[in-house]
């Protein structure tokens, strides 16, 4: 038969914490070790807390501090933020919990050194760098972070209204009913490249012209205050200037007169661009595209052109040659010994494509008559 003892006995580790209560009214905190505690009637009891680095619920402690306000107060840290403030929790200076606003939280702060950073970010819109080291960024929907490269300017809106304009480097920025957003704007040259548009010139000939224009950002805040989209409203201030350039001229004026049409294009473009807040630095036509039947006349017109002009070389380099032999005849008629060097010429030009060469001798003549007779020079006429 086992015997009633009115004795009971409970151990309470390192790490933990008990609150005794007798009659469910808090008598005492038990620390660790081994307690022999007297129940004769089973009033007592005995709720054990893992203290190290935990928190206890907020209802809970509310019911403790009003029964036992000087135990609450040495035992927890009671972290409560305003509507406009929030909060860094550390445990043994390391930051671990983050408090919105309107947040209630109770820590224990019997084993583990608690300490609390408030922030009131009604009155600070940035945040601090001794607060940015606190903060887990991952995790903290409550702020805002943004890098401006060296390549780009940045712009801040709060609920909607350009507060400032952002230099280059890191920011952070507290989101804490408001609404906080950045907007990074590339200052580097752009490329906008205009498909090929099909527009009708003045004498009804279907075209299509690609074009080419590089520009840059200089002033961010008209950029984003004068369209949704740059590139789109430059894009389309690009195919207006194009329409306006070529449907007013020929064809055979828009293929003469490229140049003339980039500079009135660029000057339409600039005049309005300026509005957008973009600098254009460059514009041009990259390719114009003909129909095909009409690219197959043009090719007959410039090949026609260039036979014209090839024969006409022809011809003058021929009447060159021509006067160059009268000349040379006339030198001859009034030289005798300028035509026999001549015929020694042809004869040693022809010599060199003869192998072998027979002389036959016959009525007396023999080799040094034959070259006797070539040689011989008409007298000289008196």
């Amino acid at each position: 038969m086992r015997l009633f003892s009115p004795w009971k006995t409970l151990v309470v580790k390192d790490g933990e914490r008990a609150l005794l209560s007798r009659d469910g009214r808090f008598v005492a905190l038990l620390e660790p070790g081994r307690h022999r505690l007297f129940d004769m009637r089973g009033a007592l009891s005995i709720e054990t807390f893992a203290v190290m680095r935990a928190e206890l619920p907020a209802d809970r402690h509310a019911l403790l501090a009003k029964v036992a306000p000087q135990a609450a107060a040495e035992l927890f840290e009671r972290v409560q933020t305003g509507p406009d403030e929030v909060a860094v929790v550390l445990f043994d200076g390391q930051p671990v919990h983050f408090l919105p606003a309107n947040a209630l939280r109770v820590f224990w702060k019997v084993v583990t050194r608690v300490e609390v950073v408030k922030v009131d970010v009604q009155a600070s819109l940035r945040v601090e760098a001794a607060h940015l080291k606190l903060l887990d960024l991952t995790r903290s929907p409550l702020v805002v972070l943004a890098t401006v490269e060296q390549h780009e300017t940045g712009l801040l809106f709060v609920d909607g209204v350009l507060r400032e304009q952002l230099p280059p480097g890191r920011h952070a920025f507290w989101a804490v009913n408001r609404g906080v957003r950045v907007l990074k704007l590339d200052r580097r040259p752009q490329l906008v490249e205009v498909t090929a548009q099909e527009i009708l010139t003045r004498d009804k000939i279907a075209l299509r012209v690609t074009l080419s224009a590089f520009y840059r950002i200089v002033d961010a805040q008209k950029a984003v205050a004068g369209a949704t989209d740059v590139a789109t409203a430059l894009y389309r201030l690009i195919q207006f200037a194009v329409r306006e350039a070529v449907a007013g001229r020929t064809l055979d004026e828009i293929l003469a007169a490229r140049d003339n049409i980039d500079q009135e294009m660029r000057g339409f473009v600039t005049a309005r661009a300026g509005e957008l807040g973009v600098s254009l630095d460059e514009l041009g036509i990259k390719d114009v595209i003909l129909p095909g039947e009409v690219r197959e006349l043009i090719n007959k017109v410039v090949e026609a052109e260039r036979t014209a002009k090839a024969n006409l070389i022809r011809r003058q380099e021929e009447t060159a040659a021509t006067r160059s032999l009268l000349n040379t005849a006339k030198l001859m008629e009034d030289n005798p010994l300028l035509l026999r060097l001549k015929e020694m010429e042809t004869l040693e030009r022809l010599m060199e494509k003869v192998g072998r060469v027979d002389l036959h001798a016959s009525d007396g003549k023999g080799l040094d008559a034959m070259l006797g007779s070539l040689l011989r020079l008409e007298p000289a006429r008196a």
